[in-house]
């Protein structure tokens, strides 16, 4: 009856999973996406290159050996765009065809082109691109329909992007030469992970951001380490600041501020949040809308309000992180095929790869006083643990979040090398119900940075035996009996 049983819009992280997850289980699944996109904006533009040159910024500036070196140690003294870009199209061509090899391993047929809904069971696949006059469009039909066609960065109407002086996320690994100077609009993941990179490679960054702080989801303590960090790297906060106009002048442009601040810089970089790619998919076709950001709604199954269309990743919106989208395709795919498959654990890692980097999991101090709910805080920092004077880093630190009463793990927050690896370790004791006696007693190789969750554990173990020694002194029956005459201690 139908050409597929699963048809998927977009290759990214939750559609290249969704349609293996459908072949795995006997179906028979497609996947529509341009040929120069295949992998998604995670491969080609986003998560992949950002990332990429992250680790390209690291290693030619020296900048995580310079305590041990001196701080005028660098492994190249004058780097260039074509020096970054080297690394980056070498993982990114990797990852391509990675992504094509398990594709075509998993049987699933790719159909290259643009898609859009015909009907609710029928997709318009057409190739090449709306200029093309020789563009075809073939109609396919599927049983069942995932969207996963991710988001591209938000461009706000007033602002006169020239992808040169004027850019946005996307525009970064186009960028001819290193800026002497640029000002990064929106104090996001993203605008904070661009700031970073920059920073380190010498260029004088300005942050401009409308509200008080920085990365407000994030725990305040590490938020404020990272901060101190790119302050150091002469990076320049404006908060509670927004931009009224950007003037471009000649090579340069000049941002504006509604407090009558004037900002020159050789290049500005709206980091502006995203906006779901579904403008042209007809969603009416199908008996869907997609809010004002472009993003669909979905049920705790990524079933849509028309129920054999399922969307997923970024385009339903939050956590829109490449890791959540992968899940999310897969549970997708379990539930259209009938077959069963555990929820999503509400514990989902945080990772954000600013220099240095940042992760976590569970909840916050903020959200944990805010609640009500008792805590313990144990913290290790990395400059006294041997590996943290190997790698030379000093300032790195891991902080527990220990609840009193069962001693169950409330949250763990990482700051400096490794964090994004050393989370899963919280994470997974977290998940398994485990509590911080486990971390007490575990033995961790040495020397790693690992070590400090032991570490970590014994100071928050420390101050709650403290408390109940004090409370035992200060609370036995004699206080009880106060009242009747004795004293409070006795």
């Amino acid at each position: 009856m139908y050409d597929f049983d699963i048809l998927v819009l977009g290759s990214g992280p939750g559609g290249q999973r969704a349609a293996i997850a459908a072949a795995k289980l006997g179906r028979r699944a497609a996947v529509v996406d341009r040929r120069d996109m295949i992998g998604g904006v995670c491969i080609n533009t986003g998560t992949i290159p950002s990332k990429t040159l992250r680790e390209a910024v690291l290693y030619l500036t020296g900048l995580s050996q310079r305590e041990l070196y001196g701080q005028s140690y660098r492994v190249k003294e004058d780097i260039t765009v074509a020096d970054l870009g080297m690394r980056t199209r070498h993982v990114v061509g990797r990852e391509i065809d990675v992504v094509r090899s398990q594709l075509a391993r998993n049987h699933v047929t790719v159909l290259p082109g643009t898609g859009r809904f015909l009907d609710p069971h029928t997709i318009g696949v057409a190739s090449g691109t709306g200029a093309d006059p020789a563009r075809r469009e073939t109609r396919v039909t599927a049983e069942r329909i995932v969207i996963a066609t991710g988001t591209r960065p938000a461009r706000p109407d007033s602002v006169e992007f020239d992808d040169r002086t004027v850019i946005d996320s996307d525009g970064i690994i186009h960028l001819e030469r290193i800026p002497q100077s640029m000002v990064v609009v929106g104090a996001g993941v993203i605008g904070i992970e661009y700031a970073s990179m920059f920073a380190a490679l010498g260029t004088k960054v300005t942050v401009v951001e409308r509200r008080e702080r920085m990365l407000d989801f994030c725990d305040l303590e590490i938020v404020e380490a990272l901060k101190y960090h790119l302050r150091d790297l002469a990076v320049t906060f404006r908060f509670r600041e927004t931009v009224a106009a950007v003037e471009r002048r000649g090579r340069g442009a000049i941002t504006v501020l509604e407090s009558g601040k004037r900002i020159p810089a050789d290049t500005v970089m709206y980091s502006a949040g995203r906006h779901g790619m579904t403008s042209e998919l007809n969603l009416e076709a199908a008996g869907l809308t997609a809010d004002g950001r472009g993003r669909i709604r979905v049920d705790g199954d990524y079933a849509t309000e028309t129920p054999h269309i399922y969307a997923v990743g970024d385009v339903i919106g939050f956590p829109s992180l490449a890791a959540t989208s992968m899940e999310q395709g897969r549970l997708a795919a379990h539930h259209a095929c009938g077959e069963p498959a555990a929820r999503m654990p509400d514990q989902q890692p945080i990772g954000i790869y600013t220099i240095p980097e940042i992760s976590f999991v569970g909840r916050t101090e903020d959200e944990l006083t805010e609640a009500k709910i008792p805590f313990e805080v144990g913290v290790s920092r990395y400059r006294e643990l041997a590996r943290g004077q190997i790698i030379g880093d000093s300032y790195g630190m891991l902080k527990l979040l220990v609840a009193p009463d069962d001693r169950s793990l409330l949250g763990v927050h990482v700051f400096g090398t490794g964090a994004t690896e050393l989370v899963h370790i919280g994470q997974t004791v977290m998940g398994c119900g485990g509590t911080v006696d486990y971390l007490v007693n575990a033995v961790f190789n040495y020397p790693t940075l690992a070590e400090s969750y032991k570490v970590a554990a014994l100071d928050a173990m420390n101050k709650m035996r403290q408390i109940a020694r004090l409370t035992e002194l200060t609370g036995g029956p004699a206080a009880g009996a106060a009242g009747e005459g004795g004293e409070p201690g006795e």
